[in-house]
């Protein structure tokens, strides 16, 4: 199993920007085949360490997250549309 988790920080962490964002974020789920599992959560904390939203994805191996990667819905469906309100992201895969 591959695990790829991306942190962010919304430029406005609004409610309804958050929530558009993990809808963005779940559309994810049943329309790209490599993507194994999908979980998103939005920070409760709030604190000066947090990040505002996470994904936790998982595929089978390296190379089924490479494909997902490039994969049409994610760079057209949610990559472009995540991009103007994103400030930031942070990455870790395992």
């Amino acid at each position: 199993m591959f695990t790829h988790i991306v942190l962010f920080k919304a430029k406005e962490p609004t409610e309804e920007n958050l929530e558009f964002l993990e809808k963005t974020f779940l559309s994810m789920d049943g329309n790209i085949k490599e993507l194994k599992q999908l979980e998103v959560g939005i920070d409760v904390v709030r604190s000066d360490r947090s990040y505002d939203i996470a994904i936790i994805t998982r595929f089978e191996s390296k190379e089924d997250y490479l494909a997902y990667d490039v994969n049409e819905f994610h760079v057209e469906k949610v990559k472009k549309v995540i991009g103007s309100y994103i400030e930031v992201s942070k990455t870790i895969d395992f």
